[in-house]
């Protein structure tokens, strides 16, 4: 029975390699649609994000793709430039997280000890309290311009990245070439530079993913509350604000910003997803 198992096993595996290369393959071409259509707005765009025009409220046509708002701009355009802020504000945030995040938690993997105890202790008591609540805190003092909300959110995803390297980081230090590096004498930036950081990209990789992921998530949640980006910049969360106190008139202007997040959260956490059972296939 075990031999069989086994078999069926062996089988199997190439069937859901190919699924999740099927998988990865879709999210990163859906992904590249959003991006390409969001960097290169002003040349993609069908119509001038502020052209108003007496179609308000209009739904989808051939001249408005996705209808058109309460001063009839086009929908879809404002959608495209939006999203260059939006995506703009999460990369920057997942960069800063993804620095900061391994920087912190690196020193905690390889100081150990009182430091590793109080740097995760700072990581845990940070995670604990909820991200909105901090977010809010933060743009209160601080403004919510996109590089200070860039950079609120970064430091806001920095505790989970920071846990999350120093766990990649000690699962390598077990590793028989890391011992082997050891005992070669081996220094300690030569093996935090080519022996351990060339071995947790991948994880990284996966968790930068999650990061863009949420960093979209808070931008919404701030915009649509009236703290995050404010006219006359647009932003995704902005754009389902607006469209949500009209929505009586139009629940287009409403539902198209909002699946703009919603796939590309979705798209975000499905590669992540893949890539994280492929790596993790791969360790076994």
């Amino acid at each position: 029975m075990a031999e069989v198992s086994a078999a069926v096993t062996a089988a199997a595996a190439p069937i859901r390699r190919r699924r999740r290369d099927v998988v990865v393959v879709i999210a990163l071409v859906v992904l590249a649609v959003i991006v390409i259509g969001s960097l290169f707005a002003p040349w993609l765009a069908p119509h001038d994000p502020t052209q108003l025009s007496r179609d308000r409220f209009a739904g989808p046509s051939a001249g408005h793709l996705l209808g058109t708002d309460e001063l009839g701009r086009d929908l879809l355009s404002r959608i495209m430039y939006a999203g260059r802020i939006t995506l703009s504000i999460a990369g920057g945030a997942a960069l800063i997280a993804m620095i900061l995040g391994a920087v912190w938690g690196m020193a905690a993997a390889f100081a150990r000890g009182l430091v590793d105890e109080i740097l995760m202790r700072l990581a845990d008591t940070a995670m604990a309290v909820p991200q909105m609540l901090l977010a809010l805190v933060f743009v209160a003092a601080f403004g919510s311009d996109p590089v200070r909300l860039a950079v609120i959110v970064g430091v806001l995803l920095t505790p989970v990245t920071a846990r999350m390297v120093r766990s990649a980081v000690l699962t390598e230090k077990q590793a028989d070439y890391y011992r082997a590096a050891i005992a070669y004498g081996a220094s300690r930036p030569r093996l935090v530079l080519t022996e351990v950081l060339p071995n947790v990209w991948a994880p990284i990789g996966v968790q930068a993913a999650i990061n863009v992921a949420n960093a979209i998530a808070l931008e919404a949640g701030l915009s649509f509350i009236g703290l995050g980006i404010q006219d006359p910049d647009i932003s995704w969360g902005l754009l389902v604000k607006w469209g949500y106190e009209k929505i009586s008139r139009s629940l287009g202007y409403v539902t198209f910003p909002a699946l703009a997040i919603l796939i590309t959260i979705w798209m975000l956490n499905l590669l992540a997803d893949q890539l994280g059972r492929t790596d993790s296939g791969t360790q076994r």
